[in-house]
């Protein structure tokens, strides 16, 4: 391929690549996404995935380019399209874990056919010395749908033998659990002298050979000698023997699997046994060890082909905070990708959820994270603080459960560590055991001692993780520990205070590097390793994963790297937020939308318009309840709190366009909230769970939804929340057209999601990563419409589209201005300034100025479009940072008048359009 030739990076679109939109479907959408305005596209995993895979992070095969997506040819094709246009890609690649289980990875097939002989046996994360006398050396496999004598029982542990690769293995469903050909003699035995030779040389092979070596010939003289069909049916015969519906074949099976080197178990004994770390709770997801040098040049091998090649333009990585030495990988990376591009610069993002008052560290030499950050920085904005007491009240009384967000994520940490993740936390009490034997001081300390304390710390920690090095915790990091070990000391009795003094020293109290060379130091940093790889998971799955979906304040405060417990912030802290960009990560990613949001960035901007009219809501709700009982078989399902949950997402996800005679359109809404609905009481954990359904409980919820939204007797109700969705449907599509207006203008890169270029209603994933109708969106490019046609059109999103394109295009014109250009906060004053954001962008002789409303659904209480009216204004205005002639401020959807004190009347600036943005050339 030619040198690669792409504009700077100036805007990122997110594309969600699988089965049904492959890279050849992209192709003809670039012309589409460079008339957006779009720099550069920002691609899911590419790599080969499991068969079928959504998403992409499910990696079997990183060494090829996913031949579901097209293959490397498709890639190519695409990379050239995005040349055509002077565009660039973008990939998401997956450094902390691989897809495992099934049959489908083959590095995960060769550990377990071989244990700790394999190639392989360091990639993965395992630990093989266990205190468990059963686990001692072996790989605990919870893939088993049932016990795993009851799967013997009931015959769905049949030995196979794939012809095709010369191997035995043990099969269930869709998993295979390979034989080591160690053991193949047994296995062929017959009067055949062939098999019989074979047989005693597989015999031969021991731990003391080079048995994985030796063993690949006669793998292959097997699958030749098969090819036989008297070899085979040979085989054949032979493998009835294990048949374990048979007392003879039970035993003889049972006793086959026991040398292998992992042991078969339900997948009930993950939560407690597993001895290897998974992403999250994900038994099929496997971390990988990529700080060992073999490992990361393995698993970057094909990237870094690419990168060399000039294919890729820049990296996001994926949940960096799983890896054992986060700043360690990214420096690494930094340099290699800089060795191989030695004449541009690729921007490599992070995935990284940073806590209340937490910044990213700058010495990881990254350009930034993608932007869950900025998300919340925007909702705090767009919520008003007078809401907060009245919906925590509404939300206390009809759910009993605590308004105090982190009172719910504590108790929800204290779940997971004592269910899902038990194994993890463990393995974690063990690795501290095991420093403190090392101690004579410390000997005396008792693992449930340990255990107490270190519950209680985790549960209290106010981020995802540390990052101790050799040296110890950092300073910054410190802070949080403290905050940690403050909250520990509340809920601990005082008796297990010296304990949690201790863990203070060892995790990054005291450095590693002090302590002698060998087993000590080794010990320490591996408990300081597991511990920090326990806290990101069990962060997520509190917070994410179960806290989000039993706290409903106000839902569109739960979202991915959102600081719930916070429920708005003055604008004095977005500008501060916005500085702080600008100084350490210019070019860090501005996400409004995510493959993995809770709720779509217009369905958020919706419900927001609740804090503001709090009261109001809060009348509704008995209302609402008055008319669904009859709806109801049991006054307890669903739960009073579930009921408001629901609510709340049918509010914010409620179409536009929803009219009440389609039943087509019904049935369709019908069935994505239900499929959200089955989630969120699953993830909740409180009357249902993925790993217990209460079907009862379920089914009578669902019931309540569909009758809620389809039967007859529904349509009271039915009519009132469609009634209450587009009374704030207005104002939360002007908080729409804000975020997206600031997005794309403050500090940063701005990033869109798949087709949010038109509104965003959606709930959780799958619903988010639904087809995109390009077509339309296409079409709508090429017919320029006028301000009042956009507005009187407003629910069609042609205007959010308008307003994308025509702001991007215009970066594009002045992208030194947008990416490097200074930010000062401007003074609004007048009778409605708090409803005005303004903020100027400054760059060698040009200055933008941008203006937004906020909170103002106060103006647009009877307004059918989201525009406020010119005279609702009266004397607010915005005090600009210069003097110029009326006609050198030029704004993107209307020309204004400057009056003589170097003031913007809001009623001008915003008279045409709900939001603005104006270039003035010094």
């Amino acid at each position: 391929m030619n040198p690669p030739r792409t504009q700077p990076l100036r805007a990122t679109l997110r594309l969600q690549f699988h089965k049904g939109f492959t890279l050849d479907d992209a192709v003809p959408l670039v012309p589409y996404f460079a008339s957006l305005g779009i720099s550069h596209v920002y691609a899911s995993p590419l790599l080969s995935a499991r068969a079928g895979s959504m998403h992409g992070y499910d990696v079997v095969d990183p060494t090829t380019v996913n031949p579901e997506l097209g293959g490397e040819a498709a890639l190519r094709r695409l990379v050239c399209a995005l040349r055509a246009q002077n565009m660039g890609l973008i990939l998401d690649i997956v450094s902390n874990h691989m897809a495992v289980g099934g049959g489908d990875n083959p590095w995960w097939q060769d550990l377990l056919e071989w244990g700790r002989l394999s190639p392989y046996g360091e990639f993965f994360d395992i630990q093989w010395h266990s205190p468990d006398p059963l686990m001692e050396g072996q790989l605990l496999l919870p893939f088993l749908g049932s016990d795993y004598g009851v799967a013997l029982q009931d015959g769905t542990l049949p030995l196979r033998f794939d012809a095709h690769r010369g191997a035995f293995y043990v099969e269930h469903y869709d998993h295979h659990f390979p034989i080591c050909p160690m053991n193949f003699g047994e296995l062929l035995k017959a009067d055949d002298e062939q098999l019989k030779s074979l047989a005693d040389r597989f015999s031969t092979l021991s731990y003391q050979t080079d048995a994985h070596r030796l063993a690949m010939p006669l793998k292959d003289e097997l699958r030749e000698l098969a090819s036989d069909p008297a070899v085979l049916q040979t085989l054949s015969q032979n493998l009835k023997a294990y048949d374990s519906l048979t007392p003879d074949g039970f035993q003889r099976l049972h006793q086959l699997l026991e040398r292998q080197s992992y042991r078969l178990a339900s997948w009930r004994t993950a939560a407690d046994d597993i001895n290897w770390r998974r992403f999250f709770d994900v038994n099929e997801l496997g971390g990988l060890r990529v700080e060992r040098p073999a490992v990361f040049e393995a698993t970057h091998a094909k990237i870094f082909e690419l990168v060399a090649e000039g294919l890729i333009d820049g990296l996001r990585i994926d949940h960096i905070d799983g890896l054992a030495d986060p700043r360690g990988y990214c420096r690494k990376l930094r340099r290699r990708v800089d060795s191989l591009a030695p004449d541009r610069h690729l921007p490599i993002y992070v995935e990284k959820i940073l806590g209340e008052g937490e910044t990213l560290h700058r010495d990881w030499s990254v350009d930034g994270t993608t932007g869950y950050e900025f998300m919340n920085q925007l909702s705090l904005l767009q919520h008003d603080p007078d809401g907060a007491q009245t919906l925590g009240e509404l939300w206390s009384r009809y759910s009993e459960r605590p308004a105090d967000f982190r009172q719910e994520a504590q108790l929800a940490r204290q779940q997971i560590l004592n269910g899902s993740l038990a194994g993890d936390f463990e393995s974690v009490a063990q690795a501290l055991l095991q420093v403190a034997r090392d101690d004579l001081m410390t000997r005396d300390l008792t693992l449930g001692a340990i255990r107490r304390a270190l519950q209680e710390l985790i549960v209290h920690f106010p981020v995802y993780r540390t990052y101790i090095s050799p040296r110890g915790r950092s300073t910054e990091d410190d802070v949080f520990f403290q905050q940690a070990m403050d909250g520990a000391r509340q809920t601990l009795g005082e008796a297990d205070w010296p304990v949690l003094d201790c863990l203070a020293r060892w995790l990054g109290g005291e450095p590693w590097r002090k302590r002698p060379v060998g087993r000590p130091r080794k010990m320490l940093k591996h408990a300081c390793v597991r511990f920090q790889q326990l806290t990101s998971p069990a962060a997520a799955k509190a917070v994410e994963d179960t806290a989000f979906y039993r706290s409903a304040v106000l839902l569109s405060r739960n979202d991915v790297g959102f600081s719930t417990e916070q429920f708005s912030a003055p604008v004095a802290d977005f500008h501060a937020a916005c500085l702080n960009r600008l100084e350490e990560f210019p070019d860090n990613l501005l996400a409004t939308a995510t493959h993995d949001h809770k709720r779509g960035e217009d369905t958020r901007a919706r419900l927001a318009v609740l804090s503001e009219r709090s009261a109001w809501f809060a009348w509704q709700v008995p209302l609402w309840q008055t008319l669904a009982r009859p709806l109801r078989d049991d006054d307890q399902m669903p739960s009073a709190g579930d009921e408001l949950i629901l609510y709340q997402a049918l509010l914010g996800s409620w179409p536009l366009d929803l009219r009440n005679d389609d039943k087509a359109a019904y049935e369709n809404y019908t069935q994505r909230v239900l499929q959200w609905h089955q989630k969120a009481l699953r993830e909740a954990k409180l009357q249902s769970s993925w790993s217990a359904p209460n079907d009862a409980y379920e089914h009578a919820a669902h019931q309540f939804l569909e009758r809620l939204l389809l039967s007859p007797e529904g349509e009271r109700l039915r009519a009132a929340l469609g009634k209450a969705a587009m009374s704030i449907a207005a104002p939360g599509a002007l908080n729409s057209l804000a975020q997206t207006l600031l997005r794309m203008t403050v500090p940063g890169i701005p990033d869109l999601y798949q087709g949010n270029e038109y509104w965003d209603f959606s709930l959780v994933d799958p619903d988010n990563r639904r087809p995109v109708d390009y077509a339309s969106r296409q079409q709508a490019m090429q017919r320029p419409l006028d301000l009042p046609d956009l507005l009187a059109n407003w629910r069609d999103g042609h205007i959010k589209q308008t307003l994308i394109a025509r702001t991007l295009n215009l970066r594009a014109e002045h992208a030194e201005l947008f990416q490097r250009g200074s930010y000062q906060a401007l003074e609004v004053v007048g009778s409605e300034a708090h409803r005005v954001l303004a903020f100027a962008r400054s760059y060698n002789q040009k200055q933008a100025i941008v203006i937004v409303p906020i909170r103002c659904a106060g103006l647009l209480e009877n307004s059918a479009e989201p525009q406020v009216g010119a005279q609702q204004w009266g004397d607010t205005r915005v005090k600009l940072p210069f003097t110029t002639p009326d006609d050198n401020l030029k704004g993107l959807f209307s020309s204004v008048a400057v009056t003589e004190h170097k003031e913007l009347m809001i009623s001008a600036a915003l008279g045409d359009f709900p939001v603005n943005l104006f270039i003035q050339k010094l």
